[in-house]
């Protein structure tokens, strides 16, 4: 994974990895995801200056099952 397509986001520090087919989040823990899942489960909170994935047209369609759930 060539370091020009990977951005490491200054506040959270996930990674975010550009792709063909759409960018793809690297979570500290668990699956890959996409920006909307890092939206709906991290960025929405963000109160710090320098996020980079606020930009809604990046972002895309956040769907019901990109929120965190937690497993009972």
């Amino acid at each position: 994974m060539p370091e020009a397509n990977v951005q490491v986001c200054p506040v959270c520090t996930v990674k975010i990895v550009k792709s063909i087919g759409g960018d793809q989040v690297l979570f500290s823990s668990g699956p890959p995801g996409t920006r909307a899942k890092l939206t709906a489960r991290v960025c929405q909170f963000v109160t710090k200056e320098g996020c980079i994935n606020k930009n809604p047209a990046l972002v895309g369609e956040i769907r019901p099952d990109d929120y965190y759930k937690p497993q009972l």
